[in-house]
């Protein structure tokens, strides 16, 4: 297992990820994608494997980079 490329801390339990920023225009993306951050307290990106997570959550800690891959709730 490898740690994700890029952590993100977000406030809301549901995120839109289209793989755009840190210098990529949408353009050069992925479709937008939906995500929905469970009782896990985290959730990554299909795509770009973006980690999304929730502050003050579960997961928010610093061992946050070894737990597993958690994709389910994407939706288009």
């Amino acid at each position: 297992m490898h740690a994700p490329p890029e952590i993100i801390r977000i406030h809301s339990r549901r995120v839109a990820c289209d793989g755009s920023g840190d210098g990529i225009p949408a353009a050069l993306g992925h479709p937008r994608i939906f995500l929905e951050i469970d009782e896990h307290g985290y959730v990554d990106c299909g795509y770009c494997d973006r980690r999304f997570v929730l502050e003050g959550g579960p997961a928010d800690t610093p061992d946050i980079v070894n737990k597993p891959d958690i994709s389910s709730g994407a939706s288009l």
